[in-house]
């Protein structure tokens, strides 16, 4: 079997990996004349691979029972144990975020491409593949490089070409018009996992401070999604996973009217009750009371907005101005101006419906022999781990498919 697989991110690795473990001839293109660039700069750096909470009801899917498939297919556990085999072992911080042991995503990348090597893998990297082609039961791939074009013959294809998000490091979702022609629908591609921009007012005074919030958009009274994390204030917005994991909702609306809630209390809710009820020792002023969860300056600014007087003791406070501290800190809302670009986004949505190809295979229903991952399909999972997880699980399914028949035309050979 000759198996091209295009894209050299994590899930091109890992499907050439995995198909090169019963032989076969597997040729690697990359567009870059490295491997694993968007890897690089993953989990900053440090490569978050997986977590715990990934499970189909996480991830941004037409086809819920489709992802639950797949998961069930390659869960995390399955995702453990194939990068333990490749010598790549995991440890999980207490929210549930795996890393690998190395907290490097260059050690991760490089044991990866020592893999390849090993397996024999013919990496033809600075190489572009423009496009390709059926051809009766082969597909004829066209590439550049160097400035000469060629033409290569294959029995199967694994695209691995990714989206659009980070164009400079070589995403730029080229490979889109092959599969409409092959009869595949190809949904618009939007940006996903970016800043969210918004008229912020006099939560101007707040830039360059985080916190941890619960967030959510609104169309007038339709909550359109939710999500949790850390947040920072800049100049145009909010930027941080809180926000970031909503971001595709923005895109997905851009002409409508939406608005953000940030949930400034939230993580600490039961005890900020407490607190102002008096059921817990607590500090006798309310500035007193929100230093407990903010910083000095953040506190001075959501007592200077509830119109209140910072010297007050928490047993004293009226339920009008109970209600007054609640609607700065736990109902802010603030007028949706756009959303991140391609450039500024970590991932993107939209491609190829996930129905149209096999979830535990990732071979094309629409064309046999072609297998589609990662990005090149519309799914996208929150911050945290969730898309390196797709990425590597889509890749290792195609991979280990391609090496099981590869293994079963060896057997009908004897």
């Amino acid at each position: 079997m000759n198996i091209a697989v295009i894209g050299a991110g994590p899930a091109g690795m890992m499907a050439a990996i995995q198909a090169a473990e019963a032989g076969g001839k597997i040729t690697l293109f990359e567009h870059n004349p490295n491997l694993g660039r968007k890897l690089l700069v993953t989990g900053s750096s440090r490569c978050n691979l997986t977590n715990d909470a990934v499970e189909a009801s996480a991830y941004f899917c037409e086809d819920q029972a489709w992802m639950e498939t797949f998961l069930g297919s390659f869960g995390v556990e399955e995702f453990r144990r194939a990068l333990d085999n490749l010598g790549i072992p995991t440890r999980k911080t207490d929210d549930g975020w795996y890393y690998p042991w190395s907290q490097s995503a260059q050690s991760v990348v490089e044991i990866l491409e020592e893999a390849l090597l090993a397996r024999g893998v013919e990496m033809r990297v600075a190489t572009h593949v423009i496009g390709f082609v059926q051809s009766g039961n082969t597909f004829i791939l066209e590439t550049t490089s160097l400035g000469s074009r060629q033409f290569d013959t294959f029995d199967q294809i694994v695209v691995a070409a990714g989206g659009k998000a980070y164009p400079e490091l070589g995403s730029r979702g080229e490979l889109f018009g092959a599969l409409e022609q092959l009869g595949h629908r190809v949904e618009s591609l939007l940006p996903a996992l970016g800043p969210i921009f918004a008229e912020l007012g006099a939560f101007s005074e707040l830039k360059g401070q985080r916190f941890d919030v619960s967030a959510s958009i609104w169309q007038g009274q339709t909550r359109l999604g939710q999500s949790a994390g850390n947040i920072i204030i800049n100049q145009d917005g909010f930027n941080g996973p809180g926000v970031m994991n909503l971001s595709h909702l923005v895109a997905l609306h851009p002409k409508e009217d939406l608005t953000l809630q940030l949930n400034f209390i939230a993580p600490f809710w039961s005890d900020f009750a407490d607190t102002l009820t008096g059921q817990i020792a607590n500090p006798r002023s309310l500035r007193a009371g929100l230093l407990r969860y903010f910083t000095p300056k953040a506190a001075n600014f959501f007592i200077r907005r509830a119109n209140l007087n910072p010297e007050t003791r928490l047993r004293d406070l009226t339920e009008d101005q109970i209600r007054q501290l609640l609607g700065v800190t736990a109902e802010a809302r603030f007028s949706i101006t756009g959303a991140g670009s391609f450039r500024n986004s970590q991932v993107s949505v939209g491609g190829v419906p996930v129905g149209e190809v096999d979830p535990r295979s990732m071979e094309s229903k629409v064309v046999p022999g072609l297998y589609l991952t990662g990005e090149t399909l519309n799914a996208a999972g929150p911050c945290g781990g969730f898309n390196l997880h797709f990425a590597f699980g889509s890749g290792h399914l195609a991979g280990a498919h391609l090496a099981g028949l590869q293994k079963q035309k060896s057997k009908e050979r004897v």
